[in-house]
């Protein structure tokens, strides 16, 4: 427990390095298309996200930092897949950056301080880690949003998004010092252990939960804490409303499983009903909300918003009777259904990325017309994105849904059961604004009859991207696998 033990760390470290290394070298960097920023940034999202890869592939968990910092499946699989997120993110931004002036070496900077971030709430066993790792990734997205000064909206959406983000981590960090206070301990292990003898005062701790789930809902951009997800998707640039839809997610999810189920696993019945009811408004405010917005990507924050739901009532079916076989079932059914949200968020944004270009923000519904004509194929992507989020076999979607309707059915509680039934009804209501859109690129004349060009790393990651949604709803088992493995470990840690 007192070990350093650096190697648990090591992607950590060349990320920060490399972070320090990008930003020094665009100061060198005379080509307006920032070549060697973007190529270095995205050789180390490469190689952090193979040694990420490699330590889930080994399967060990071991401590670091002296008990600060966990080493284990679950953080290196979202590792990964953070690192995926954000390289895919670069590939879809860089040619619109490009003629909107903020492509930067602070777009590249900031980006990677993010992921940053990211890793160390991932990995974090220690209160006060995820709350460094939180305000790491919060700042960088922050600057992010404002990047594109001379924008009324950016700046905005980047001060909405600040105000309402420092007011969330007022609300973890009051939670968590209440956990401190009750338990005497800020680490995570230890939290777990004094909450399992029955010591601590149990008003205190339910009073400090409350807060916790509150910063966590905000950050998972869960109903009623949803405020600032429609306005900032909407007024930030399109790629950082993407940084900021995608990889968070997965450091959000993170650090729910880490202060939830790894340290607070004995006040479960307290804090699932809660996740219940954020659950349950999400869906409702999510879905409703979604019908009556014309433009794409306020219509996507508020999909968004929806689609937490459905995983929080993932998370909310882990702890009911006593099966272990149960409570993993339900965890790696909500860490799957956030892995396929990510990438299908990424596709879904790549194609409004790909069709704005110089002066024209591809924003609206209506934008999409006659998409069909203009290059079926990439009406064809955008086809499977909408259906996936819809949860539409066979795409990646519909298997992530079904995955968390079987936890929640595998419990034989009625309650459950009965809210399974409303998830799928709230799922229909949510089903019609995603065909919507696949309405309008078939069958509505297209306002614009320009051929839509794009750079080849562009088309091909977007392919590549809408066949990643499609193969894990048709073979899902292998990614489900992985997420059973991370999640089995964890609980037996």
């Amino acid at each position: 427990m007192n070990s350093m033990n650096w190697l648990s760390v090591y992607p950590e470290i060349l990320l920060l390095v490399m972070a320090c290394l990008v930003a020094m070298v665009d100061l060198f960097v005379t080509d307006e298309q920032r070549r060697p920023t973007y190529w270095l940034t995205q050789l180390t999202l490469v190689v952090v996200g193979a040694m990420h890869l490699s330590y889930f592939n080994e399967g060990r968990i071991e401590t670091g930092m002296q008990g600060m910092i966990v080493s284990d499946p679950m953080g290196h699989l979202l590792g990964f897949f953070a690192c995926v997120a954000t390289f895919v993110t670069l590939v879809y931004a860089r040619p619109y950056a490009g003629v909107r002036d903020i492509l930067k070496g602070e777009l590249f900077t900031l980006s990677l301080l993010s992921l940053l971030g990211i890793m160390i709430m991932l990995q974090a066993n220690n209160f006060l880690v995820i709350y460094l790792g939180l305000e790491l990734m919060s700042l960088s997205l922050y600057a992010l949003v404002a990047l594109r000064r001379d924008h009324a909206g950016s700046t905005e959406a980047a001060m909405k998004y600040f105000v309402l983000g420092a007011l969330a981590s007022g609300f973890l960090l009051y939670g968590l010092s209440m956990m401190y206070g009750a338990t005497g301990s800020l680490s995570i292990p230890r939290v777990f252990e004094v909450i399992a003898t029955g010591a601590p005062n149990k008003s205190v701790l339910v009073f400090g939960v409350v807060f916790v789930v509150a910063g966590l809902a905000f950050k998972l951009g869960a109903a009623p804490f949803h405020m600032w997800v429609p306005d900032v998707y909407q007024g930030a640039p399109t790629p950082m409303t993407l940084l900021l839809g995608a990889a968070p997610k997965l450091a959000s999810f993170a650090i729910t499983i880490r202060l939830l189920v790894e340290g607070m696993l004995g006040l479960a019945v307290d804090w699932q009903q809660m996740l219940l009811v954020l659950a349950v408004v999400s869906l409702v405010v999510g879905n409703l909300a979604a019908i009556a917005q014309t433009n794409l990507k306020r219509m996507l924050a508020y999909s968004t918003i929806a689609q937490m739901g459905f995983m929080l009532l993932g998370l909310a079916s882990g702890v009911v009777g006593d099966s272990r076989d149960l409570t993993a079932n339900a965890y790696s059914s909500a860490l799957f259904y956030v892995l396929t949200y990510v990438l299908t968020t990424l596709g879904s944004f790549g194609v409004i990325l790909l069709l704005s270009r110089q002066g024209h923000e591809a924003e609206e519904i209506k934008d999409l017309a006659g998409l069909a004509k203009r290059s079926p194929w990439y009406a064809l992507v955008m086809t499977i994105f909408m259906l996936s989020l819809a949860g539409i076999p066979p795409t990646a979607g519909f298997y992530a849904k079904l995955s968390v309707l079987q936890a929640m059915v595998a419990t034989n509680v009625p309650f459950y059961i009965g809210l399974a039934v409303v998830a799928v009804l709230l799922s229909l209501v949510g089903a019609f604004y995603y065909l919507r859109v696949i309405k309008v690129m078939f069958f509505d004349e297209a306002s614009d009859t320009a051929p839509i060009g794009a750079p080849g790393d562009v088309r091909a990651v977007l392919s590549l991207n809408g066949l990643a949604v499609l193969v894990f709803g048709l073979l899902p088992g292998g990614l489900m696998a992985w997420c059973a493995q991370a999640v089995v470990k964890l609980l037996a840690a």
